[in-house]
Order: C-alpha cells, then structure tokens, then sequence
C-alpha cells in the first residue's frame, strides 16, 4: 500500500491522455485535515504547483494531493498558476474542503501549458476510485521518464503503539535537488506539531534526497510533502523527546530507501557510487569536493566504463573551490589505495577494476585538513542517458 498504509489515507490514478499511455493523474487524500509541511526546488525558476502548494502550505495544514504527469506546468506564466489553483479547487470541490488545503504537483515538458480538459477528466474518474489499495496504482501515475515506482513503508515505535510512514517518488533525471527529489510524499498515521513536522523533513532530507545526484540538474518541480494523520490514538509529538526522535529517525529511513531507488533508476544508469570525503575542515566543504566528483561527466563515464581512472578523481577535488593541499590527498576505489599524498602508489589495476563492479562502487577521499566528513550517492553517465534526454519531447 506504501503511500496509504498509514491509518487515514486513500488513492486513486487516472489515465487522462497526458502522456501517450498509462495513469498520469494521481491523487492522495487524507479523511480528515493533517498537520503538513514541504521542502521545495532552490531553482529560481519555479513551476507553477510550486508557487501554489507553497502558498497552500503556508498554515502547516493539507487535505490532500494531487499530481499530474506529462506536464511539468513551468514556464508558463499566469496562466499556469490559474490552471494549478484550478486543480486545487476541483480536488477541493470533489472531496469538501477548501483549495487551499490540497497540495498541487506537476512533473512533465518545461514550458507546456496543463490540458486542462484532461485534468479536469481524470480528477473526476479518479475521485470515485480513492480506497487504501490505491497507492500502488498513485506511485505509478506520476511516473515519467522512470522505469520503475518508488514506495517504501516504515514502521516505529510511539508511546507504545506501532506507528507507520509510507512514502511515494518519483525521479529519474533533472536529480541534483538541493532540497528533495523531483516529486516525494510521504504520509504517517502520528500526529506531529506542524513545526516539528517541518524540522523533521528537512532533517531527513538533508541526510537523503539532498544527497543525491544524477546529472546536476535542479529541477524546476521538486517537492518533498509529508502529511500527518493522526489516526495512531496516542498522545501528538508536541515538543522535541524520545517520540520525536522516533518519528524523525523513522522518516529520514524512509526518505534514504527512496533516495536510493532514485539513484538507481537515474536516467540510462547502469552503475551507482558513493562518493565520501573525509578529514575536511567543514562539513559544507566535504559535501562540496564529493558533489564535484559526484557531477564530473569525466568521473561518471569512467564508472560507466568500468575505468579506475582515479586522477579524474583527483581533478575535480582539485577544482571544487576548496582550498585543499592537494599534496596530502589520497585516494581510494573500493578497499584499494590507489592514491597518497596527491600521486599515484603502487596498487593492484586488476583489483582497481573490480572494485568499480561493486554495488555500490566506494570512492573515498581522505584531504588530512580536518575532522569533517560528506557524502553523497551517483551513478554513472551512459549512452542511454543520451538517448533519452535528447529526445525527450518526441
């Protein structure tokens, strides 16, 4: 059930003709009013739905959420924001609550006023379909480029009872978030404070979906939502404590596990990496040097082609904007040394390449400037990466 296997959530899909086939209209509906919070894009070219669901969730309140697929509704000016408030307002009218408690998402073609006889037809066939088994067909409905759906669920502990978080993505390319991935929802049957909701997500995707990484691309859609029913009959997670902490370490596993289908399923990707930077001064600087070497193009099709081409590595520490001696820096693919002190040792190239046909492939840089650490997850950059986004309108 993933998205609605917390107490108090129902979904449903449509196929509307969006896109050329499949469900492209997906709508998550709470029975009740929830606490709500949301992370969106950093680009400063913002998609209509984002405008919109920002606005909506200004109170810390929602309803509920629908998303279309094969359209992004960016870059399309006033008329846009028009259609994403439309939406609201026909989710609204269908389910009796206010358009300002249903969250908007779109994700699709740049630059492409919505179809709105087709919006407005599949939220009305998808509304009578709303049940607890709907999240599977919802997860495959805001699918575009994906090859797969992305659903989690996690249970904890809460003032002894078992409390749940169930999750939805989806993200294939444009994945370089600083925030979230393109589209994430996630749900939980807790009751948490609006502003402690709030802090719980951006931790959580702080320690996830911001450490992701495809192609460098910011999207102009990203969201991340989560909804809080209620519906477990405990006592609200008021202030910070034990069920806090429960609660956030519950989310932020469950962003992780959508972070990774993410990255797996990039777009064309054939391999995954974990680039971790260790011995930095700060942590800001870490995560700097490692989205560097996640982002080189140069580091990406040596992961693809299987190529311990470690001074590639080297290169893009050296051009991170960090001031690194680079005359203490080593290198190591998988468990092999293959680098100290910023030169090449003697190491085993056999070894090497088999290091880069791990799952996931290690890539680990120790600076000896300080105590501080980052990470972030890759995969590599293929012919089918090419293909895709070459002829991504046709």
């Amino acid at each position: 059930m993933s998205v609605t296997a917390p107490l108090g959530f129902r979904a449903a899909a449509a196929a509307a003709g969006i896109k050329a086939e499949g469900p492209d209209v997906a709508l998550l509906v709470a029975d009740w009013g929830c606490s709500a919070a949301a992370v969106f894009t950093t680009n400063r070219a913002q998609a209509a739905p984002v405008v919109v669901s920002r606005e909506h969730l200004a109170a810390g309140q929602a309803r509920a959420v629908v998303v279309n697929a094969g359209c992004a509704n960016a870059g399309t000016g006033e008329q846009g924001l028009r259609d994403a408030r439309e939406m609201a307002a026909l989710v609204a009218g269908e389910i009796g609550c206010r358009p300002g408690e249903v969250v908007v998402a779109s994700t699709g073609v740049i630059g492409v006023s919505l179809p709105m006889d087709k919006i407005r037809s599949g939220i009305a066939h998808a509304v009578p379909c709303l049940s607890r088994d709907g999240g599977a067909q919802a997860a495959r409905a805001i699918l575009t480029t994906d090859t797969r759906p992305k659903e989690t669920v996690v249970e904890f502990p809460l003032d002894g009872h078992r409390a749940t978080i169930g999750a939805m993505a989806k993200g294939s390319g444009m994945i370089a978030p600083n925030m979230a991935t393109m589209l994430a929802f996630f749900t939980t049957d807790a009751a948490v404070d609006p502003r402690l909701l709030h802090r719980a997500l951006r931790e959580a995707v702080g320690a996830s979906l911001n450490r992701i990484t495809v192609d460098g691309d910011t999207s102009t859609n990203d969201m991340a939502v989560v909804l809080a029913s209620g519906a477990v009959p405990v006592k609200a997670v008021m202030e910070e404590g034990r069920d806090y902490d429960a609660f956030r370490s519950a989310l932020t596993e469950a962003a992780r596990e959508i972070a990774g289908m993410i990255v797996r399923d990039g777009e064309g990707a054939t391999r995954v990496a974990e680039v971790r930077v260790e011995g930095a001064r700060v942590e800001s600087e870490a995560d700097r040097i490692a989205r560097t070497v996640a982002e080189s193009p140069l580091v990406k099709t040596a992961l693809n082609g299987g190529d311990p081409n470690w001074g590639r590595v080297l290169a893009a520490v050296g051009r991170a904007g960090v001031d690194v001696d680079m005359a203490r820096v080593d290198l190591f693919l998988g468990d092999v040394w293959v680098a100290e002190d910023g030169r090449a040792r003697a190491y085993d190239e056999e070894r090497a390449r088999h290091a880069l046909a791990e799952d996931p492939i290690r890539i680990r840089i120790r600076l000896k400037e300080g105590r501080a650490s980052g990470w972030i997850w890759t995969c590599d950059l293929s012919h089918g990466y090419v293909d895709i986004n070459a002829h991504y309108r046709s």
